[in-house]
């Protein structure tokens, strides 16, 4: 009878132990879980936070798109009306016809630049209020006339505008004393000409060579044209 007694309590303690065993793993594993809970959620505290922080900054990146968006339209508002002004006329409602023409008083290239005020560098320009119908390039071939090429920009400059030219003159200039070789000059501002921009039309003038009337326009026809039919010193013959 004391034998069996003393074999329940050793299976009762045994039970025990396990129990208190189980028990302590159960807790065991609870708290694992819960600081692990609590990692979590301030992790996931974190991450709403600093997704709350780029959102708002998303928000205020965003506000600059916008602005952009509005000047990206105002520019191609801007293009489309560049694009509607349409071709400009066959004949230019800004030629006034017969001109004077004198040389009696000397010009200078800051007399030219302060008359033509729309010209680019390098002698380039382009109607503002409609699109040319020509791309032009007035080649000159050049070598110490520098007076004469003075009255030639100034005279010029301001008939090629009024005749709504998209235009650039090339003074191909020959240095040294040799023989002035003319057609290799013209040959070669055409060829330069060429690497600056895609012109259609070439007119190659002497330096001396001025129009009386502005209705003489510099472009191009269907066949190759001489501009200057008659001059003054040939008695218009």
């Amino acid at each position: 009878m004391m034998r069996d007694s003393t074999v329940n309590f050793s299976v009762l303690h045994r039970t025990c132990k396990l129990v208190v065993l189980l028990c302590f793993f159960h807790i065991s594993v609870t708290l694992i879980f819960y600081v692990r809970s609590l990692d979590i959620r301030f992790a996931f505290a974190q991450n709403q936070h600093a997704h709350t922080a780029k959102h708002d900054q998303t928000t205020s990146k965003d506000t600059v798109p916008e602005a952009f968006e509005t000047n990206h339209f105002s520019v191609d508002n801007m293009t489309t009306i560049t694009k509607d002004i349409g071709k400009c006329p066959d004949t230019s409602p800004l030629l006034v016809g017969p001109l004077r023409i004198e040389f009696s008083n000397p010009v200078s290239l800051d007399v030219v630049r302060k008359e033509n005020p729309n010209l680019k560098n390098g002698g380039r320009f382009k109607p503002k209020d409609c699109v040319a119908l020509q791309k032009v390039a007035i080649i000159i071939p050049f070598r110490n006339r520098d007076e004469h090429l003075k009255f030639w920009l100034y005279y010029l400059h301001p008939i090629l505008q009024r005749q709504q030219l998209d235009y650039g003159v090339y003074v191909i200039n020959q240095d040294g004393d040799e023989v002035f070789n003319r057609a290799k000059l013209l040959n070669v501002g055409y060829s330069e000409a060429l690497k600056e921009y895609d012109y259609g039309c070439f007119v190659f003038s002497d330096v001396d060579l001025i129009p009386m009337d502005d209705r003489n326009t510099y472009k191009c026809f269907s066949q190759p044209r001489h501009l200057s039919v008659s001059m003054d010193k040939f008695s218009f013959r």
